[in-house]
């Protein structure tokens, strides 16, 4: 707890500067009262737990919110005091840790605007910003990034692979004024880039002019038939041939079962299509490239970043295997904020449960050892007493007989 006070205070550093719009922590059973339960018809959702999981570092400071139920929808949000990114970096950070060893399921968290029903959030209510990981089977170990932009839900279109062990991770999605971004896992940079480049915001600046087309005399063949190459005269032959050793069987009737033929079999000498051979093509010219032009729909955006409303959080995702703890949820607009922070609570915390976690499979691993130690054991005694029992049977049979 001292390690969890100071790393406290030098948050509070970073604060004098940072504005941090939204933070929860989980520490306790009073965020059941400030989050609310979807309660949309035709789902059966999941409840979530307070815990710090299986192994932790601290555990108090490491408890979040977890799924409790397998193969259940979770839906759960929280509303704040609304605020705008307007000329101001967004950051929209998170831990996430699938102790289970999650086989299908999300991981990610969704930002709205102040006009969702809460009592009624499901898969298809229109949200902000999407962005976490996402895991099912090996195909699909990704982490999403998603905006909605003029109604429309844009996908990111860079793979960028999530973390898929069983310990907490730390998901940082920067999005700056001047339409750039930056995705951070465990605080270190995974992508980057443009905001207009990465996502299909806008049409495409330049476009094929429709007035163009390729000449008919353009010639874009690299090699043509050589006109002087002639096919051989013996090139000809057949694909199978009868079976020059086989032979008729003795027992073969042409009357009842036909005349008879040999069993076909591939021609040793068969070459296949003849093809003439490839010259360089005297009037190739390359590859025909059709001229662009400006796209007349095509307008800029600069605020392609900007949010005017963002007031509430939510979990929104279907879980198969349950157990995945959710904690430090933080919206700012510091990056710098948001990085120390995951420096002085994220890392001890994946450091502490790397330790614990350790420590308990020696432990199993020494448990299972002693087992199967004291298995053997008491086979061998078993062993010895059955050979003590043959020892001293003495046959009663031979007794009376000598009587």
């Amino acid at each position: 707890m001292i390690h969890f006070y100071l790393c406290y205070t030098i948050l509070l550093l970073y604060t004098v500067r940072a504005e941090v719009f939204f933070e929860e922590k989980f520490i306790d059973d009073s965020w059941e009262h400030n989050w609310i339960y979807s309660e949309h018809q035709g789902q059966e959702f999941g409840k979530f737990t307070l815990s710090q999981g299986q192994f932790w570092n601290d555990p108090d400071n490491d408890k979040g919110i977890q799924t409790s139920q397998d193969a259940r929808f979770y839906a759960v949000s929280r509303r704040f005091p609304p605020f705008s990114n307007e000329n101001k970096s967004l950051v929209i950070q998170f831990s996430v840790k699938h102790e289970q060893n999650i086989d299908c399921g999300g991981g990610y968290i969704k930002v709205f605007d102040c006009s969702l029903n809460q009592k009624d959030m499901h898969g298809d209510s229109p949200y902000l910003i999407m962005f976490g990981p996402d895991i099912c089977g090996p195909g699909t170990k990704k982490v999403h990034a998603i905006f909605n932009y003029k109604g429309k839900n844009l996908l990111i279109k860079k793979d960028i692979r999530c973390k898929d062990d069983i310990y907490t991770h730390l998901y940082t999605f920067v999005i700056k004024p001047d339409n750039t971004y930056e995705i951070l896992i465990d605080n270190e940079k995974v992508e980057s880039g443009q905001l207009e480049e990465d996502w299909d915001f806008l049409p495409a600046k330049k476009i094929k002019d429709p007035t163009q087309s390729k000449p008919a005399d353009w010639d874009d063949k690299p090699t043509i038939p050589d006109p002087s190459d002639r096919k051989p005269e013996d090139w000809d032959k057949p694909e199978h041939i009868p079976d020059p050793e086989a032979t008729k069987p003795d027992d073969w009737d042409d009357e009842m079962d036909g005349e008879w033929e040999a069993p076909m079999i591939d021609n040793p000498e068969f070459k296949g299509d003849w093809k003439p051979k490839q010259i360089d093509n005297p009037n190739y010219k390359g590859p025909w490239v059709h001229p662009e032009i400006d796209n007349p729909e095509y307008l800029p955006d600069p605020d392609l970043y900007k949010h005017n409303e963002i007031c509430i959080v939510g979990l929104d995702l279907w879980q198969v295997k349950s157990g995945t703890i959710f904690d430090n949820i933080l919206l700012t607009d510091d990056p710098e904020y948001a990085k120390q922070f995951g420096q002085d609570v994220w890392k001890p915390t994946i450091e502490g449960e790397k330790k614990m976690k350790e420590s308990q499979d020696n432990e199993e691993k020494k448990l299972k050892e002693q087992e199967a130690k004291d298995s053997s054991e008491d086979k061998e005694i078993d062993d010895e007493e059955d050979d003590d029992v043959k020892d001293n049977n003495i046959p009663e049979i031979e007794e009376h007989d000598e009587l």
